[in-house]
C-alpha cells in the first residue's frame, strides 16, 4: 500500500507461506505514532506472529499523535479492502464513525488501549486501568521520602487509558498518600513527545521547588522527565515513575534519574492483534474461557466488548537489563 505522505513509513507487509494471494488473509493495524521504540517493537511482533500464520499484515504510524491521521490510514485500509484493522486510538471518539464504516463493510476490528470504543469486535488489555494506575502510584509514593508535589503526565489529554491510569493513581494518592504527595497543576499532555515532556518537567521543576516526583503516563513521559532532572542534578530527589521502553531508558535508570515503572511488552500486542484477527477471520468464538496466545486463558466481557488480562512487568535495576536485551 502507498501511503500518503502524511503518514510515516512505519509499515510491515508480509506475505509468507501463502500459495493464493487473492485468498490470504489481510490485516492492517493503526498504532499512535511512528518511529518510537514502543511501536517499534509492537511491530516486531506483527511481523514474527504474522510470519507464523502465514497472513499479510502491516502496521502502520502516524507521523503524530493526531486522531485525524488515524481516521485517515483507516479509511484508506477500508478502501484496500483488509480482512482486519487493528487501531491504538489516540482519540476513541475521534474514531468511532470511520470504525463503524470498517464494521460495515465486513472488516473485523481490534483495538488495544480503547476500553471505551463501540465500534469493534473486542478491545484487548494485558492490564487493567485501575491495576496499571495504582501501581505507580504505590510505587511513587513508596520512593518519596519528604513531603511535596507531583506532577501528571499523559499522552494527550484525549487518549482516553492513558487518562484513565491517571485517574486511578490520583485517586489511589489522595486516598492513601496525601500526607505526603498532593498534585500539582492540572495533567499535562506532552507524553507522547521526549521534547515536551523534557521542557515541562524543567518549567514544572522551576515553579514548584517542593516537586517530588512525575506520574508519566506514555511512553515518552519517563524518557524526557528524566533527562530534565538528569540536567538539574536531581536524581534520587524528584522521582520519575511510567511505562516506558526499557532500551530506550535503561541508561536513566540506572543512573537514578528515572526510578522505574511498570510496562506490558508492546511486542506481545503485536503478536496478539495478529492471533485475535486471525481467530475472528477464521469464524473462532471468544468466550469464558477462550485460551489466546499472548493473554492466556480470558474472560471476555461480552457486553463491552474487552478482554482485560494482568501481564505486568515491572522496570527496574534488577530486570531492566533482561527487558532490553529482548528487543523492547
Amino acid at each position: 500500500m502507498k501511503l500518503r505522505p502524511v503518514l510515516a513509513a512505519s509499515v510491515c507487509a508480509f506475505a509468507l507461506g501463502a500459495t493464493n494471494l487473492a485468498a490470504e488473509t489481510t490485516m492492517g493495524i493503526v498504532v499512535k505514532i511512528g518511529g518510537i521504540p514502543w511501536f517499534n517493537a509492537m511491530e516486531e511482533g506483527i511481523k514474527e506472529r504474522a510470519g507464523e500464520l502465514g497472513v499479510s499484515a502491516e502496521m502502520i504510524g502516524p507521523t503524530s499523535a493526531d486522531p485525524a491521521l488515524q481516521v485517515r490510514a483507516i479509511e484508506d485500509l477500508i478502501a484496500k479492502g483488509v480482512d482486519v484493522i487493528g487501531v491504538v486510538p489516540n482519540d476513541e471518539a475521534a474514531l468511532e464513525p470511520v470504525l463503524q464504516k470498517a464494521m460495515d463493510a465486513g472488516i473485523k476490528v481490534i483495538a488495544h488501549e480503547g476500553p471505551g470504543l463501540n465500534n469493534v469486535d473486542w478491545n484487548f488489555e494485558l492490564a487493567s486501568a485501575d491495576g496499571f494506575g495504582e501501581a505507580h502510584a504505590k510505587l511513587l509514593c513508596e520512593k518519596t521520602e519528604e513531603p511535596g508535589t507531583y506532577a501528571v503526565y499523559v499522552g494527550s489529554l484525549t487518549v482516553p487509558l492513558h487518562n484513565a491510569w491517571a485517574d486511578a493513581g490520583i485517586a489511589w494518592l489522595a486516598e492513601n498518600c496525601s500526607d505526603k504527595l498532593q498534585p500539582v497543576g492540572d495533567r499535562y499532555g506532552v507524553a507522547e513527545s521526549v521534547d515536551d515532556s523534557r521542557s515541562t518537567a524543567l518549567d514544572l521543576i522551576a515553579a514548584n521547588p517542593d516537586l517530588r516526583g512525575f506520574l508519566a503516563f506514555g511512553s515518552q513521559g519517563p524518557i524526557g522527565a528524566g533527562r530534565a532532572i538528569e540536567e538539574r542534578r536531581l536524581g534520587g530527589k524528584v522521582h520519575v515513575l511510567g511505562p516506558f521502553s526499557p532500551g530506550q531508558g535503561q541508561k536513566l535508570l540506572k543512573d537514578d534519574v528515572i526510578s522505574g515503572g511498570f510496562m506490558w511488552n508492546p511486542a506481545e500486542a503485536g503478536r496478539v492483534f495478529v492471533t485475535l484477527g486471525d481467530m475472528l477471520v477464521n469464524g473462532e468464538e471468544i468466550s469464558e474461557g477462550t485460551e489466546i496466545e499472548g493473554l492466556g486463558v480470558v474472560s471476555p466481557d461480552a457486553a463491552t466488548r474487552n478482554i482485560i488480562t494482568d501481564n505486568l512487568l515491572e522496570i527496574n535495576k534488577s530486570t531492566v537489563d533482561e527487558l532490553a536485551a529482548k528487543g523492547l
